[in-house]
């Protein structure tokens, strides 16, 4: 997908990896929708996209929040037109720290659920809807290593990484012919907020930069034509068709 002139969607771009995302994709030639809860620090990444040139436009929302989904897409569509990648990174751990699942509360699990697996099952089926009748689109599920590895404590995150993962799966056969392609990212272990608040004695120096996965997915983008619809891929060991 070559991304000048398009339109993308970025979940969770208020920092971490959804905000590096946001640069290097506007920095690309694309207009970018930006969606997170933080207001201020949404708005902040937006202003820094269109001072360096780009066009970028933020939508301060809740994706676990279903009364919120239709706002977000009538917005992007009529301040962006009409949207060609759809990037689901917004996520949340539940509470922390982080807890066994026989000690995880049902509301903990139903709030991970909404806003990890509910919320982009939402908001696709509004906007895969429009790329089907268009022919054209691109669909990212960021996932993560807990999706297909057993971590102790780590069970609500997992379980929402995993069920999203199979929703790409299945949303690649049913989109198929339809000129949509779905994906799933494994971004690695970074260095953001969310892996500082769950693993808080890990050495910050280990992990890798936001920006440098962001630079690999939009490699994944730029080369969709080349990766099969359904694929799990892994920003680390990401090469270039």
């Amino acid at each position: 997908m070559n991304l000048e002139g398009r339109t993308a969607l970025i979940t969770g771009a208020s920092r971490g990896l959804g905000a590096a995302l946001a640069r290097r994709i506007a920095s690309e030639g694309a207009k970018v929708v930006l969606v997170a809860r933080g207001e201020h620090e949404l708005e902040a990444v937006a202003s820094e996209i269109r001072a360096a040139g780009g066009e970028a436009f933020a939508v301060p929302a809740d994706i676990g929040d279903k009364a919120a989904i239709h706002g977000i897409a009538g917005i992007a569509a009529a301040v962006a037109g009409p949207i060609d990648l759809l990037v689901h990174n917004a996520s949340t751990l539940g509470r922390t720290p982080l807890r066994a699942l026989l000690d995880t509360d049902c509301e903990d699990l139903t709030r991970v659920l909404d806003v990890n697996l509910v919320g982009p099952f939402r908001l696709t089926k509004i906007v895969a809807g429009s790329m089907a009748l268009r022919g054209t689109g691109l669909v990212i599920h960021v996932s993560s290593d807990a999706s297909v590895n057993a971590y102790p404590t780590w069970g609500a995150y997992s379980v929402s990484k995993a069920a999203l993962d199979h929703l790409g799966r299945v949303l690649a056969v049913e989109l198929a012919g339809f000129g949509v392609k779905v994906f799933s990212v494994d971004p690695g272990e970074m260095r953001t907020l969310m892996h500082a608040e769950a693993m808080p004695d890990c050495d910050p120096d280990t992990l890798t930069a936001p920006e440098d996965v962001a630079a690999r997915i939009v490699s994944m983008v730029t080369k969709s034509d080349g990766i099969a619809s359904g694929s799990r891929l892994e920003a680390s060991t990401w090469r270039a068709p």
